[in-house]
C-alpha cells in the first residue's frame, strides 16, 4: 500500500478535490483494499450534528427513512426529497443516543443545514455545521468474509476517541436486505434484484485535529481513485454525481438502502408512493462497460448516446484493476438492455465516442 508522503492530490475540478486521489498506483491499491483492507481519506465530506430531545421524531418526519426509533450507535441512510419526490440530499445517519450526526457531501453541507433549520419551528433541536470539527474516513475490510466488518474496521481506529462508525446498508456490503416494509407494489426487492459486487468497509468520523497524526501512522492507504472505482464497480450510487435535478430515488436504486416503504408521511412521499405502486420510474442505474482502446474516458455529465439520441447522463467514471473503464449511469428505461451504446467525450454535437455495454443495477 502506501503512506502519507507519496499523496497526489485530487485534481482541482473534482468532487473530491482536498484529499489524496491516489499514492501512485491507484490500481494497485483498488485490489489491495480488496483483498487487504485499508484506509481512504474521506475529509472533505460534510458533517452536521442535530442535537436535542426531538432530533429523531423530526428526522423522521423530513426524511425518507424510518429513524425514529434509532438506537444508539445504529447506523441509517435516507434522503431528502423535494415536493416532487426528486433527491436533494442524500444522508448517512448516526446516533450516540445524544447527537444524530448526519454525513453528506461537503458542497451541500450551507444548502442542508439551511432547510433544516427552516423546518425546527417549535421543535427541541439545534443544527450545527461541525465539518471542521470531524473527519472521515472510509476503513475497507478484506472480502473474504473473516470477520465483521464493523468490528474488524474498529480495530484499525484502536486509542482515538470519540470515534463514531457508521455502517453501510446491507445491500451495499452484500449481506442482505435493509428492512424497508412494503406497499401495494410490494418490496424493494423488485428494484435491485443483486448488485453487480459489494463495497465492504465501514465510514468513521474521528477528531480532525487527531486526521493527519493518524494517517502519518499508516502504510496502507489508498485514494479516492481506487475507493470510486470500487463503488462503481459495486453499483452504489453517489447522489451528487450519478443524479441531477430530475433524479427519482426508484432510479438510483435507493428504495430500501435509505427510503421506507411503509413509514409514513414525508416531503416527496406522495411521487415515491405513485412511482412505486402505480407503474415503473422512466429511467435505469446500469453499470456501463466502456471501451477503452481509444485511452481518452468520458466524464460525469456526458451524453450517452443510442442510435444518435442522447438517452441519458454518465455519472462516476473509473479505472477498474480487473473490469477496466467502468462507469455508471442513469439511462432510459426503454433502452434495449442488449444495445451498444456510444458515449460521447466532450460537449461539441461531432464529439468522438466510445463504445459501451450496458449490465443493469435497477430492473424495476
Amino acid at each position: 500500500m502506501a503512506s502519507i508522503d507519496q499523496a497526489i492530490a485530487a485534481p482541482d475540478e473534482s468532487v473530491d478535490h482536498g484529499v489524496a486521489w491516489h499514492y501512485g498506483d491507484p490500481l494497485g491499491e483498488q485490489r489491495a483494499l480488496v483483498e487487504r483492507g485499508g484506509v481512504v481519506d474521506l475529509s472533505h465530506l460534510g458533517v452536521v450534528s442535530v442535537s436535542g430531545s426531538d432530533r429523531l421524531s423530526w428526522l423522521n418526519d423530513l426524511t425518507s427513512q424510518l429513524v425514529a426509533n434509532l438506537v444508539p450507535g445504529s447506523s441509517s441512510m435516507a434522503l431528502i426529497l423535494d415536493p416532487k419526490g426528486h433527491v436533494e440530499h442524500e444522508l448517512r445517519l448516526v446516533d450516540d443516543g445524544v447527537v444524530t450526526w448526519l454525513i453528506s457531501e461537503r458542497s451541500q453541507v450551507d444548502g442542508l443545514v439551511a432547510y433544516l433549520d427552516s423546518m425546527r419551528f417549535m421543535r427541541d433541536v439545534a443544527v450545527q455545521d461541525t465539518s471542521n470539527d470531524w473527519a472521515a474516513l472510509w476503513l475497507a475490510v478484506p472480502e473474504d468474509g473473516s470477520a465483521a466488518v464493523a468490528d474488524a474496521a474498529i480495530e484499525v481506529l484502536a486509542g482515538l476517541d470519540p470515534v463514531i462508525i457508521w455502517n453501510p446498508p446491507a445491500e451495499f456490503l452484500g449481506t442482505g436486505e435493509t428492512d424497508a416494509g412494503e406497499d401495494r407494489g410490494g418490496t424493494a426487492a423488485k428494484y435491485v434484484p443483486e448488485r453487480p459486487g459489494s463495497l465492504t468497509g465501514v465510514l468513521a468520523l474521528i477528531p480532525r485535529v487527531d486526521l493527519q497524526s493518524f494517517l502519518a501512522e499508516r502504510d496502507d492507504l489508498a485514494g479516492t481513485w481506487a475507493f470510486e472505482a470500487l463503488r462503481v464497480a459495486a453499483g452504489v450510487p453517489r447522489s451528487a454525481l450519478e443524479g441531477d435535478h430530475r433524479a427519482l430515488p426508484h432510479e438510483l436504486g435507493l428504495i430500501g438502502p435509505a427510503v421506507h416503504l411503509a413509514k409514513g408521511c414525508y416531503r416527496g412521499q406522495e411521487t415515491v408512493a405513485r412511482v412505486h405502486n402505480m407503474g415503473k420510474p422512466p429511467r435505469r442505474l446500469a453499470l456501463l462497460h466502456l471501451d477503452g482502446s481509444a485511452g481518452d474516458l468520458p466524464v460525469t455529465g456526458a451524453d450517452v448516446l443510442w442510435n444518435g439520441r442522447a438517452i441519458g447522463r454518465v455519472g462516476t467514471v473509473a479505472q477498474h484493476y480487473e473490469l477496466g473503464p467502468i462507469a455508471l449511469a442513469v439511462l432510459k428505461r426503454s433502452v434495449p438492455v442488449e444495445d451498444v451504446l456510444e458515449v460521447a467525450l466532450g460537449d461539441e454535437e461531432d464529439s468522438p465516442t466510445v463504445a459501451a455495454t450496458q449490465q443493469v443495477i435497477v430492473v424495476a
